[in-house]
């Protein structure tokens, strides 16, 4: 099972937890306390789902990606916001293309084509947030 879709089934699991609560609780966590998920057929990459938007279906996520890693063009239906914690990632949108450093910050426009990659020293590690329900299409589905 790939880790899109066990995190989708973790994500299903825990909107049917919060709809039949009827709660919206806190999350409080530090990184080092995430349950991590390897990711099937990236070597050294993982993930840790931090919340699902019971209304909206939004995910947040912590995810490690290994040095050197190239992310396909793609796109999602969601706007996505990205903090880099740690390495450094180059992002391009269209014609907008930028490297982020840790700290730096990332809203990538929903149904816009995006190419990203981690920096060549080191892994990249970073919080991800889509304010919808995810999903991701190779940039030739558009």
């Amino acid at each position: 099972m790939t880790f899109s879709i066990r995190l989708a089934v973790v994500a299903m699991a825990a909107a049917m937890l919060l709809a039949q609560s009827g709660a919206n609780p806190p999350v409080i966590l530090n990184q080092k306390d995430a349950v991590w998920t390897p990711e099937t057929g990236t070597p050294n990459a993982d993930g840790a789902l931090l919340r699902e938007d019971p209304q909206t279906g939004g995910l947040e996520l912590f995810v490690h990606y290994p040095a050197g890693h190239v992310f396909a063009p793609h796109w999602h239906s969601a706007n996505e916001r990205i903090i880099l914690i740690e390495g450094t990632m180059s992002i391009q949108v269209g014609s907008v293309h930028k490297e982020l450093q840790p700290g730096g910050y990332a809203f990538l426009p929903a149904k816009q084509v995006q190419t990203m990659s981690c920096g060549a020293a080191s892994r990249c590690e970073f919080y991800v947030y889509w304010d919808g329900k995810l999903d991701n299409h190779k940039a030739t589905d558009k």
